[in-house]
């Protein structure tokens, strides 16, 4: 089944091959002085690309090659079968897709492809060859190759790192203001240029809603988002681009999540912009919309995430089904396509193992696609449920995809970390089942700029080449042999900095700091999303108390080897139970081995380079900063040991047993910012709300908290409140204190609401004699808004609308039970515009004890002064316990 989904792919490019026009006649040119490069009469753009890229690399050789014919073409064409046939009996290759086979004897070569990317990636290695030589390999030769995954391939982000006024996240209409980098053909065609070398062959552009920006929908004038002559400039664009890539090879596939609507469509009708459920009205126009692309740009994929904002997995498989697949089949009758344009389904926000079978029913020609460490990169062992879902999809026949993404541990630092890329390749293979790879930069969200403070920014392809490098190597073949796969790095790091003996140090350096990221986080995270940044460190609050931060399990139950939390570890070691796994003072030493080891390394390799010596300058300082970042953690990690241990055991010694470690840590830790403060521009490429941890990203709409700079004086107060504490001998945080929550007045306007006072002993539903048996001091005496309990847990409670003269914070309390039936509080794993008003972690854990239902954490969204139709997302029991001042926040 693999094969024939990749065949379908591969006749689909075909078939729009020759419908744009872009099959060539004879190709054969004569190379004064240098031979004859012979290529069949039909040979495509791609081949004829290839044979362009071949010419290049002859045109230098010296006169020895200057006789030598060299005959380019498939296997199947006749001339290379003649030529084949020429030379003396060799072993049988078998053809594979995108495979080729070199042959030279004597003065003649052949390169034979066994389709056009086979070819066109023949032409490549003929090429590397001699310009790496300077000369043809000894004959008699042979040679021959074909990748082991199937789809290979980077993404772009056309998205910015903070939300545009008026719109919320992912919302970018394609502008030459917002995205100067895709109008520039000559920028494309370098990057392409990069991408084929590697012989990457899909490309993906991600956008929120890019139909906006792209087609014209029929009946819905207004859903145009850009003006006219923008407008048009995109079509020429991505027409060109689509273009210029499938000379290379590349398929192009554009992204989009649901349900999001252009805003001037959404104003018009009176809508919002995100949807959670669908209506009519959206799905009418999403369905055009799509199949609009479609008859516009048959020869560009569709990728789809069906989540965030569309809610409800049943809502989000019949939109898939009656909305998209229709979309798409529309727009292939209107194109006269026969065949099915390939699309992509991604299974985040949503479970792909009910979508899939009923889209199968529908569509064919469908793929998968599923993170791989969520949104981090943490182990080469993914496992648990995450595991099993890849598993599934790849098991269903299509190509299943697996999606480096965000990069939230690794950035903004450089990663050449190429045995861990090589272990997590294989891993994609042999234990998730995947055979397609789908890559984010290491700063995503600023693309191309990478986020190095220097005269002119550095392009993010040029800086981080060897994490773009290393992921193509081995998603071609990743059964390497470990001594000729070093030598073949120390090599590539010889051309870029001039030395083997610095290139062999430099290599070591990468892999030794390359191991430390991943350990921290998938042992001592909150998250593997992207709402938390781990180079800007976290507190010591939530290290000791990551409840009070919405953790997120799948980080230790899926994207780490099996092993002990902190709590875990202090737990087990205070009842004498044996250690389970990594633990946390076994990471705390494995990270600061690797990152002195890759300290010593670099400085090492400093005095022997020659070549790029700037660029050397930059990454000695990263691995000089993940050295810093690595002990501020290890030391943080062993405070927070020492903290647990106090609150288990009320000892004052061992309290005080934090102090130094916090202390060394903080030093640590501006040493970091020391190093950071004339170097980076910021730690991420997101800035906004949905960051987190430690602090929020962003505030009232604007980027916050973004820099090393920013976060000294939180971790100086931290020291100095512990300093306090041990002063005192009083506990570490908590949730006891008084939150000063001040009442504030609001009208319910809800006919099908009541308001109640917050007692022990009132019930809590107008349809459950559910009553409080307790509560804590900060909510006595709020007013909370009774309703039917029956009506949420069926999501079929209408919306609750109120009033309010000032800002207000709204309390919603979240039941400490999964599953249905009860509501779950906002993630930002799953729905980025979860942190919209706030709200994503708890204000108070355990606040309030009810008879016959469970404990009750109270989380607070923002809300300005006006008229509101309060939004709980999702279905299941919740609870309003009351409103209260904005400014009483903690």
């Amino acid at each position: 089944m693999l094969s024939a989904c990749f065949q379908r792919l591969c006749s689909f490019r075909r078939g729009l091959l020759i419908g744009s026009g872009l099959w060539l006649g004879l190709v054969a040119s004569v190379l004064p002085a240098r031979g004859e490069l012979i290529g069949s009469p039909h040979a495509s753009a791609r081949v004829r690309y290839g044979m362009e890229r071949l010419q290049q690399a002859l045109a230098p050789l010296p006169p020895a090659a200057r006789s030598l014919r060299i005959v380019v073409g498939l296997r199947t064409d006749s001339e290379v079968q003649s030529q084949l046939a020429a030379f003396p009996a060799g072993d049988t290759v078998p053809s594979r897709k995108e495979g080729f086979m070199i042959r030279g004897h004597g003065d003649a070569w052949v390169v034979a492809g066994d389709d056009d990317s086979g070819t066109l990636y023949g032409c490549l290695e003929l090429a590397g060859r001699l310009r790496q030589a300077g000369r043809f390999p000894d004959a008699p030769f042979t040679f021959a190759e074909g990748p082991v995954f199937v789809l290979r391939g980077p993404c772009i982000g056309m998205q910015k790192p903070v939300l545009l006024p008026g719109r919320k996240v992912y919302e970018y209409p394609y502008t030459p203001e917002l995205f100067p980098f895709f109008y520039d053909l000559a920028f494309w065609r370098e990057y392409l240029d990069f991408l084929v070398e590697h012989r990457y062959n899909t490309l993906y552009l991600w956008n929120g809603h890019p139909f906006g920006s792209l087609v014209r929908v029929p009946g819905y004038p207004e859903a145009m988002e850009v003006p006219e002559e923008v407008f048009v400039r995109n079509q020429a664009m991505l027409r060109a681009l689509t273009e210029e890539a499938d000379r290379r090879g590349i398929w192009v596939v554009q992204q989009f999540y649901n349900i999001l609507l252009p805003l001037p469509f959404a104003e018009k009708h009176g809508l919002s912009t995100q949807l959670d459920a669908p209506t009519p009205l959206a799905a009418d126009y999403t369905r055009k919309a799509v199949a609009a692309f479609v008859q516009t740009y048959p020869n560009v994929g569709l990728m789809v995430c069906l989540g965030e904002a569309l809610q409800n997995q049943a809502h989000q498989t019949a939109w898939c089904t009656d909305v998209i697949l229709a979309g798409v089949k529309d727009g292939m009758r209107a194109a006269g396509l026969t065949e099915e344009p390939p699309v992509v389904l991604r299974t985040h926000a949503t479970d792909a193992r009910i979508v899939m079978p009923e889209a199968l029913k529908v569509y064919r020609n469908l793929y998968t696609e599923q993170k791989f460490n969520g949104e981090s990169l943490t182990t080469w062992e993914p496992r648990g449920d995450r595991q099993a879902l890849h598993q599934e999809m790849s098991r269903l026949g299509s190509t299943h995809v697996a999606n480096v993404h965000i990069l939230a541990n690794l950035e903004p630092f450089r990663y050449g970390a190429q045995r861990f890329i090589q272990k997590s390749v294989l891993a994609m293979r042999d234990r998730l089942g995947a055979h397609g790879l789908h890559l984010y930069p290491l700063f995503y969200w600023t693309w191309p700029d990478s986020p190095d403070l220097t005269p002119t920014p550095l392009k993010q392809w040029e800086r981080d080449w060897i994490w773009f490098e290393a992921w193509a190597r081995y998603t071609w073949n990743p059964d390497v042999d470990p001594i000729a796969d070093r030598a073949y790095w120390i090599g590539r790091l010889t051309e870029h900095y001039g030395d083997a003996d610095a290139a062999a140090s430099i290599l070591d350096a990468y892999n030794d700091s390359g191991e430390c990221a991943p350990r921290l986080l998938r042992r001592f995270g909150i998250t593997e999303g992207n709402r938390q940044t781990l180079s800007l460190g976290m507190t010591l609050d939530q290290l000791v108390h990551p409840e009070k931060y919405r953790p997120f399990p799948e980080l230790w139950e899926s994207q780490s080897p099996p092993g002990e939390r902190l709590q875990e570890f202090v737990e087990r070691e205070a009842r004498g139970l044996p250690h389970l796994g990594e633990t946390p003072p076994q990471i705390v030493a494995e990270v600061r081995d690797f990152s002195a080891r890759a300290v010593a390394a670099i400085e090492a390799a400093a005095p022997r380079v020659t070549r790029r010596r700037e660029e050397f300058l930059r990454l000695r300082n990263d691995i000089h900063c993940l050295h810093a970042l690595s002990h501020s953690y290890a030391d943080k990690a062993e405070a927070a040991l020492a903290v647990l241990r106090y609150e288990r055991s009320r000892d004052p010694e061992q309290l005080r047993r934090a102090e130094p470690a916090l202390a060394r840590s903080l030093e640590h830790f501006r040493t970091l910012e020391r190093l950071t403060r004339t170097t980076y521009s910021a730690a991420n490429s997101m800035q906004t709300s949905q960051r987190r941890i430690p602090v929020p990203g962003g505030i009232a709409g604007q980027a916050a908290h973004f820099h090393w700079t920013q976060l000294l004086p939180l971790y100086e107060r931290e020291l100095a409140d512990l300093r306090r504490q041990i002063a005192d001998l009083t506990a570490p945080g908590g949730t006891g204190r008084s939150l000063g929550l001040k009442p504030a007045r609001f009208r319910l306007l809800s006919t099908h609401a009541e308001t109640y006072t917050l007692q022990v002993g009132n019930t809590v539903f107008s349809d459950s004699p559910a009553a409080f048996t307790a509560l804590a001091p900060e909510l006595q005496g709020l007013s909370g808004v009774r309703f039917s309990r029956a009506a949420a847990v069926k999501g079929q409670l209408a919306p609750i609308e109120f009033e309010c003269h000032e800002p207000v914070r709204v309390l919603i309390g979240y039941f400490n039970q999964r599953g249905p039936g009860w509501r779950s509080p906002p993630t930002l794993e799953t729905d980025a515009s979860a942190a919209d008003r706030g709200g994503v972690e708890p204000l108070l854990l355990r606040a309030a004890d009810l008879d016959g239902l469970p404990s009750v954490n109270v989380h607070a969204f923002e809300y300005r002064a006006g008229r509101h139709t309060l939004q709980v997302r999702g279905e299941g029991a919740f609870l309003i316990l009351g409103v209260v001042a904005a400014e009483t926040a903690p």
